[in-house]
């Protein structure tokens, strides 16, 4: 490909609406253009990219038996209805309805339909298991799109889902995909962590792994071991309760005034006490039920540990000021757990009943109580595993102190069971001739994610710099001059010879100066440069520059092209 004819329209500035650098590149380095708010047209480099790890994807899916179809987009509100997911998915979901006023939603995901497809056409447990994946665009009503290809309302996505007679076979084909997406990332040039996590809006009762590529602008949280393999989103991440020393107070709990002492932070100042023997107490709403969540107070609540605790809400929020005070008769600053109403359920984390001694709300406007005691002065009712985990506490497994790190989701593996089988009535006959359901498991990637991801993980000041795996292309010539006609010679011989051996080459052949391309060349981020200059040619040599080390050395010009093969070679071995 030659520059002059290539649709790479890159830019000095930083565009403003880009909020994160892989926008910010993709922006400036020609790879997309927004339609519309989340909507992006990807231009013919982003493309190339997007197919490589598309190439990828299928070369590693289709290895493990998985095989290929493609589902429709627009999907009958009638299957949703019958999963039971139509009313719950939330506004994120598009919506929309035929000239005949029938329902619709654009897929943000595929569970009912292929449930559908698999069950109108297997009968028996010979048919099984399958691995049926497809590769395509997604659709989700983000509240508020951002990040450029990181949170669209438009995605390409790829989505398998394993269908199996029990529990084993799911098991299986789950370390299957595992295994698979492992190479996938690998393949792909991304260092990553497979972690431990909450399966949200999909569901099933089994295990899940976030893929997370490692990155300091990541939106989630993950702790992990340093010694050993264990991994997980700090939503998901199980917290061991801890004990602190103590001594229990010698007589009964005391009401203190604490005028207009709201915070944990403030209380803790007032009184002149740690925050480890505060008790912070939130009214929380989940759905139309209210009930009051207890922790201690220098510990931040994991809002999806108690979804999940208390069997999962479509809305899950703190309660209002109106209504904390109609129901514990003050403002949210003094909540309290001392003689809360009868039907208010009370939900404390694991390490609130451990506390000798504590501080919390009075439930009266300016006033908190000391010298409480959890278990004399407290009704707890249910108690839970609902605080985030935090860097330096002991690893579960092996006891070694975690450590933390951002990562960019781009992959998840999801054990379903049978939600959607038995919702959907996907059954089979199995060797005794009794009718089953499947047991089914999903697996998805975030195919453009993906490389926005790369991004995030590879650049410098200068630009993007791609893995040569995904590169849009993997080297790019640049004549110092178009004037020169030995120069020009010379680098329609290279350009010629790098095709005849297979390497993906782009030839700058613009009335440019030098500097211009060079920059353009480290803003796209093509993995190897050749630079053909009049003086170094004079010498029979030519300048071959890797993008990732900044390594740059003289080459006999008879020689770059078979040096420019074995880079290439190296970097694609896995």
């Amino acid at each position: 490909m030659r520059v002059s004819q290539l649709l790479n329209p890159t830019l000095r500035e930083v565009p403003a609406e880009a909020e994160v650098l892989s926008h910010q590149l993709m922006v400036r380095a020609g790879l997309i253009r927004k339609s519309t708010a989340g909507v992006y047209t990807y231009l013919p480099l982003a493309l190339r990219v997007l197919r490589k790890i598309e190439a990828i994807v299928r070369e590693e899916m289709d290895a493990k038996g998985g095989q290929e179809l493609l589902l429709p987009i627009m999907q009958p509100a009638e299957l949703w209805k019958e999963s039971g997911r139509w009313a719950v998915y939330g506004a994120e979901l598009f919506r929309l309805q035929d000239r005949h006023n029938r329902e619709f939603c654009l897929g943000p995901t595929h569970e009912e339909i292929i449930t559908d497809l698999v069950r109108g056409e297997v009968r028996s447990y010979k048919q099984l298991p399958l691995l049926l994946y497809q590769i395509q665009n997604k659709y989700r009503d983000e509240r508020r799109p951002r990040f450029g290809l990181m949170r669209g309302r438009e995605f390409v996505m790829k989505d398998l889902y394993s269908f199996d007679r029990d529990e084993a076979g799911l098991a299986e084909s789950y370390q299957k995909m595992f295994e698979a997406y492992c190479r996938i990332f690998a393949r792909c040039g991304l260092a990553y962590r497979a972690v431990e996590a909450d399966a949200g809006a999909i569901g099933g009762t089994g295990g899940t792994h976030e893929f997370m590529v490692l990155a300091d602008s990541g939106e989630n949280a993950v702790v992990y071991c340093p010694e050993c393999n264990y991994a997980a989103n700090v939503e998901k991440a199980e917290c061991r309760p801890q004990a602190l020393e103590g001594v229990p107070p010698e007589g009964q709990r005391k009401l203190v005034l604490t005028p207009d002492v709201k915070t944990i932070e403030d209380i803790s100042v007032f009184l002149a006490v740690p925050k480890t023997t505060l008790v912070k107490s939130l009214l929380y709403q989940g759905d139309q039920k209210l009930f009051l969540v207890l922790l201690r107070g220098d510990r931040a609540l994991n809002e999806t540990k108690l979804n999940n605790a208390l069997g999962g809400f479509v809305s899950l929020q703190l309660a209002s000021p109106e209504e904390v005070e109609q129901i514990l008769g003050c403002k949210p600053g003094f909540v309290g757990p001392v003689e809360v109403p009868a039907g208010l359920l009370v939900i404390a984390d694991e390490e609130v009943p451990l506390m000798k001694r504590a501080v919390c709300g009075a439930n009266k406007a300016d006033y908190h109580f000391v010298d409480t005691v959890p278990s004399r002065d407290f009704r707890i009712d249910q108690v839970f595993d609902l605080r985030m985990m935090e860097p330096g506490e002991a690893c579960l497994k092996c006891g070694v102190p975690l450590q933390e790190a951002r990562g960019i989701e781009v992959g998840q593996v999801f054990k379903l069971g049978t939600k959607y089988s038995k919702a959907l009535g996907a059954t089979f006959l199995d060797e005794n001739g009794e009718e089953r359901f499947c047991v089914m498991g999903c697996y998805g990637i975030g195919v453009s994610r993906s490389m926005a991801a790369a991004i995030e993980q590879n650049h410098d000041d200068y630009g993007i710099i791609w893995p040569m795996p995904i590169a849009p292309y993997q080297c790019i010539i640049v004549p110092v001059s178009t004037k020169d006609a030995f120069v020009v010679e010379t680098v329609e011989k290279l350009y010629l010879q790098l095709q005849r051996l297979g390497v993906e080459v782009v030839l700058d052949d613009r009335d440019e100066r030098a500097g211009v391309k060079f920059k353009d060349a480290d803003l796209v981020g093509y993995p190897l440069r050749v630079t053909i200059g009049s003086k170094t040619l004079a010498n029979g040599q030519v300048e071959l520059r890797e993008r990732k080390t900044g390594e740059t050395k003289l080459v006999p010009v008879e020689e770059v092209a078979a040096q420019v093969k074995i880079i290439i070679e190296k970097a694609l071995e896995y």
